[in-house]
Parts: C-alpha cells; structure tokens; sequence
C-alpha cells in the first residue's frame, strides 16, 4: 500500500496542493520552514490519531483560511480522506471511498510509521511518549488497538469523574471497571505480543550499523485489573485520576550491543537504535500481515554519519515499500540509488524535481 496521490486543502502552510509519489523512496527537499514536515503531517493524519505532531485539530487548519482543512489520499482503488470543517473545528471527519468512517477504521486499510526529530528524546522523556511510540508500533499489527484504547481511556475518565462525586455509584463504579479490565487487557496483551515479537526480531539480528535494542515493558501490570480498580477506589479518588492499569505502562529500551540503558547513551546512538527499532518492526509488519508500513523519516539523515546514512538507504531500497524522507540538502540523499521521487518544497508549494 502507497499513497499515489496527496491533495491538502488549506492544511497548514498550503492553501491548495498535490503531488502524486511513485511507490519507493520519496524525497522532499527545501529550507527549513518550508513546509516538508507539513506533507508527512499530512501523511499521518490517513490513519488513527492526531499525527506526528499529536496537534490539535484547528492548528492544523491554514492561518488566514477559512478554518476548515482537508487531506486526501488515493492508494490504488482507495481513496481516503480526512479534515474538519470551519463549524466543527475539534470534529476530525473520515471518508473512505465516499463514505463516513471513524479514525480508528484507518488502520484497517493501511499502517504508517514516522520518526521526527522531535523523537530524539523519547529514551530520555517522561513514559507517555514511549507509550504513544509503543502503540503506534502495536497498532500496525493489530488494527483493533486503537479501539480498545479509546474505550479504556473513555471509561477510565467517566470513572474519575465519578469518584470526584461525595457518593458515587457503586453499581457504575463496577460497570466502568469491568470495562477498563476488558479492554485494559486487551491493551495489555497486544503489547507484550508485539514487544515480545519484536524483541525476538532484534536479538537475533546480526550487529550492523544500526543498534540493536532491547525491549521490556514494565509497569501496568495488574492479575485482576477489575479487582485492583475497587480496592483502589480511595486512593484514586484523592489522588483524582487512577493509578493503576495499562495506562501506566512504559517501555523500556536497552542498548543489546552495550547492555546498556538507551536513556544513557548518546544522542548518535538512541538515533541507530530508534532506526533500527523501526526497522525491524516494519519488516515485522510486512511479515505479519503482507502490508509493509509507509514510512515517514522526517530529518532522518542529517544526523547520520556518511556510513549509517548509506546504510539506511540500502536497507530502504531492499526492503521496498514507500518511504518518505526530508532534508535541507539535496546532497544527503545522492546515494539513494534507483530513481526516487524527488520534490523541491517552497512557500507552500511542492514541485517535481
């Protein structure tokens, strides 16, 4: 699956524009500012969630427009598209082929990956982003996770609010906690299975020049996550959210070469190992399910030395499937190789090179 035509609509820096990629490597070069996060943004938003940037909706919307945005892609016989309009600016709309869809259905049509800068420091960071990281590699596998994750997070708020209450219900109260438990489990097994998948992918690669990392989960854990939930009620109820359950949960990631945590090396090395973690797991995914995932590497190879950098591009090129890359200079991508699709990005506007 790849996207063969992208049209914005009013969508951040682009009042209107299109561009229509080949199925391999996809290469947006311009200045910085220019706009080329925006198209991966874009890109983002054709499956579940905010997007690589996890913005609000109306930030998306362009200055100065109407207020309303729209992103469509076409792959194949497929045409998604997603955007809110002015009078609904917090309502994300979803049409696949013409049709009214939830966000969450998108999985079930295609997967998409991205790492940012802005991930550099996820090893070091507070768990939820490791969290959000984590998810978004199980929901690759499992199309029905980010279901179960938007019923647990709705039920986990109604029941926080209602502990809030002088005198609760207990009756809700169990009913609210019977539905954390179903789908807090659900989320739990999801991750170990794909923590566990993956982590025997990497440990049994070879060394090479993108770290091997070690993955665990820690936290979370609960042999009776309803149980848990009402003895728990007095403590969460002065604390004022839930201490306990799948929301809890942090993944813990190991340097295998050095068997050292990723929070303690250094900045070249968490990179190699975020790499390679996307890696392994897109070839996981394409194993899996016969679907290899759209890649989005924003500044990918600006931080890479001439040797991983190389590296990188011979490992996208064989394992095919689309990718698309960012950069400032033309020169970071002149060992490509093939004939990528290459566009020149400016003042929001996007053209074939």
């Amino acid at each position: 699956m790849h996207v063969d035509r992208l049209s914005l609509t009013d969508f951040r820096s682009y009042a209107d524009a299109s561009l229509s990629p080949g199925p391999g490597l996809v290469v947006l070069t311009g200045e910085n500012g220019a706009g080329k996060t925006n198209l991966l943004e874009a890109v983002s938003l054709l499956s579940p969630g905010r997007g690589l940037r996890g913005a609000s909706l109306s930030d998306m919307a362009r200055k100065g427009g109407p207020g309303g945005f729209a992103v469509a892609g076409r792959f194949g016989e497929i045409d998604i598209g997603t955007g809110i309009l002015a009078a609904a600016p917090d309502r994300r709309q979803v049409r696949i082929n013409g049709a009214p869809a939830s966000a969450n259905a998108l999985s079930e049509w295609l997967s998409i990956l991205w790492l940012t800068p802005a991930m550099d420091r996820l090893f070091t960071e507070g768990a939820s982003g490791r969290r959000r990281f984590l998810d978004r590699l199980v929901l690759a596998l499992r199309p029905d996770h980010a279901t179960h994750a938007a019923r647990y997070e709705a039920a986990m708020r109604a029941r926080n609010k209602l502990l809030a209450e002088e005198r609760p219900d207990a009756d809700w109260l169990t009913a609210l906690e019977a539905r954390m438990a179903e789908h807090g489990g659900a989320l739990a097994e999801a991750r170990a299975a794909t923590v566990d998948a993956l982590g025997d992918r990497l440990a049994a690669a070879p060394e090479g020049p993108f770290a091997r990392a070690g993955l665990a989960l820690e936290g979370g854990e609960a042999d009776d996550l309803a149980a848990a939930l009402v003895m728990a009620r007095t403590r969460d109820a002065g604390a004022g959210r839930t201490l306990a359950g799948p929301h809890r949960t942090d993944l813990v990631v190991t340097h295998l070469g050095k068997d050292q945590p990723a929070a303690l090396c250094s900045t070249g090395e968490q990179k190699a190992l975020l790499i390679g973690l996307v890696l392994a797991h897109a070839d996981l995914v394409a194993e899996r399910s016969g679907r290899r995932p759209i890649l989005l590497l924003d500044e990918v190879a600006a931080h890479l030395d001439p040797l991983r950098r190389r590296a990188l591009f011979k490992r996208l090129g064989a394992a095919g499937g689309q990718v698309w890359m960012t950069g400032t200079e033309c020169a970071l991508f002149a060992e490509t190789g093939g004939s990528p699709s290459w566009f020149e990005v400016s003042d929001g506007r996007v053209e074939r090179r």
